[in-house]
Order: C-alpha cells, then structure tokens, then sequence
C-alpha cells in the first residue's frame, strides 16, 4: 500500500514552480501544491559556499508516485540537480489522508484543504 508523502522541491523563480505544480496536478502526481515564495537558500555548490532567492514548493502526494515526480520535476526545471526530497507523513487527520490519496488515484480533489 503507497504511503502519503510530503515532498519538498525548489525551484529558481516563482514562474517555474507554478509551472511545476500546474503539471503535477494535470498529471495528477499530487493532491495539493503549496508554493512559499522568496526563500533566501544558503548551500554549497561546487566546492563554494553559494546563496540564492529560491521558491519552495510543498507538494502532498503517494510515495508510489515519486518516481514519475522526480521524471517530471527533471523535465521542467531549471537547475542542473534540483531539490526534490519525500518525507513520509507519520501521521495526521485521517479525513485529510484520505483526500490526499483520493485526490491522486481517482482525481477527486477540489482545492487544497
């Protein structure tokens, strides 16, 4: 049985990562997509210590359906090795669990709740 997840992606501007959310939707990859915008991200990149505006995307979806994420993500974005990481979600109200896989596997979602 696919567990609900949460996965984090970044993304360069606030374009891209709608651009994003707008196809995993259509796909019908994730139930719900944040996006938190003006994300200040400190890391290092290529042996030097780097900084840059980012948008954060918090997308809800199955961890069965993370591989066709990550395919996805891939395709449309712009950085050379994007952040794309799944935390698998312990627990929570179960009514909401229930939308997220409903809303992936039947495409029954409305809007994000």
């Amino acid at each position: 049985m696919s567990k609900e997840v949460v996965i984090f992606i970044t993304a360069s501007t606030d374009e891209e990562a709608k651009k994003i959310a707008q196809r995993l939707l259509d796909r019908k990859k994730a139930a719900c997509v944040n996006i938190v915008p003006g994300m200040d991200s400190y890391f290092w990149w290529q042996g030097k210590k780097e900084s840059a505006r980012e948008t954060l995307l918090i997308v809800k979806s199955l961890s069965s359906l993370l591989d066709d994420i990550i395919r996805l993500v891939k395709e449309l974005h712009s950085y050379e090795l994007p952040e794309i990481i799944a935390i698998p979600i312990a627990g929570g109200s179960q009514d909401y669990l229930d939308w997220i896989r409903e809303a992936v596997q039947e495409g029954k979602g409305e809007a994000c709740k």
